[in-house]
């Protein structure tokens, strides 16, 4: 049963971030071109009554909540508040007003860093709230696993076909390229661009190199969740991913040699790894019917070549 029609309207959360706009463009490439976005200046998504007011006005077919405070390690460490905060005021009001309105349709997007720490790998998806988070995150974690439980009761509580996804760390046009405060791919890109650029002789990587990290593409999650919207309905949050990950170390090596640094890579001991592997089990989605496209190098390729084509107009 094909759950999402052509002519559904459709709000994506979020549709002109990382995230959301490969969802957006998956959408329009799919047929669906009844589609609804605001950017944050237009709606403060922290605003429970102007979310309510919206969803009201617009009467949605489905909901993606694509919209989130995110960042890398350093980022959550130093703002752990405002990751607990502001994303569970976007949650609350999304969902909060989807509900109140009887949205037939959500996708909510959850996060493969929501785990426990030391899950057995690859992880399964019931391995969620089975074990201690990592803490350089746990903030941000707790608001995405309370968004899960809202989706999972919603279900439970009204019937309503609403669902999750986790997907794995994500990568691609439009990310957020700063240096210090990005994911790891995107802020190794940056770096390893800047030193190439200005004949540097080494780049400072923070931890050991060891830790282990699947990634996906974001205009594979992108399908992936044009998917599930129109075949997936089950209250297990389901992971997306690629199922082959690599250690930070040889991801370092490959952007070096992406971005044509020929220099030393200088790994920084005395900050932290995060957590030591974090590979999911995908097997559940390819069930599906589903399953990722884009290999690591040739998502990394045309990362940089659109880096490149924007790099004077990057955030950060």
């Amino acid at each position: 049963m094909d759950l999402l029609q052509p002519q559904h309207r459709i709000y994506v959360a979020g549709h002109s971030g990382l995230v959301g706009s490969a969802i957006w463009r998956a959408l329009a490439a799919a047929g669906y071109d009844n589609l609804i976005g605001r950017r944050s200046g237009e709606l403060d998504l922290r605003d429970h009554d102007a979310v309510d007011a919206f969803i009201q006005r617009h009467q949605p077919d489905a909901v993606v909540l694509a919209a989130a405070k995110v960042g890398g390690i350093a980022a959550n460490s130093e703002h752990p508040v405002e990751f607990i905060s502001d994303n569970l005021r976007i949650q609350t009001a999304v969902l909060d007003a989807a509900l109140k309105h009887r949205i037939p349709r959500v996708l909510f997007l959850g996060s493969s860093c929501i785990y426990p720490k030391l899950a057995a790998q690859p992880i399964n998806e019931d391995a969620l709230l089975t074990g201690p988070l990592e803490p350089t995150n746990r903030a941000y974690a707790l608001a995405k696993i309370a968004g899960i439980v809202q989706v999972q009761s919603v279900r439970s509580e009204y019937g309503l076909p609403w669902i999750s996804a986790m997907p794995t760390n994500l990568y691609g046009p439009g990310d957020n390229f700063d240096p210090e405060h990005s994911h790891v791919l995107p802020g190794l890109l940056r770096r390893f661009d800047e030193a190439a650029r200005s004949g540097a002789t080494e780049v400072v990587v923070w931890g050991t190199g060891s830790p282990r990290r699947e990634f996906l593409h974001v205009d594979d999650l992108a399908e992936a969740c044009v998917h599930l919207l129109r075949h997936y309905n089950d209250d297990t949050a389901i992971n997306v991913g690629t199922g082959v990950d690599v250690t930070i170390k040889e991801l370092a090596k490959n952007i070096a040699a992406v971005t044509g640094f020929t220099g030393s890579i200088v790994w920084d001991t005395s900050r932290p790894d995060g957590t030591p592997r974090k590979l999911l089990d995908v097997s559940r989605i390819k069930e599906t019917g589903w399953s990722a496209r884009i290999s690591l190098d040739e998502g990394l390729a045309s990362t940089y070549q659109w880096y490149e084509s924007h790099r004077e107009n990057l955030r950060g």
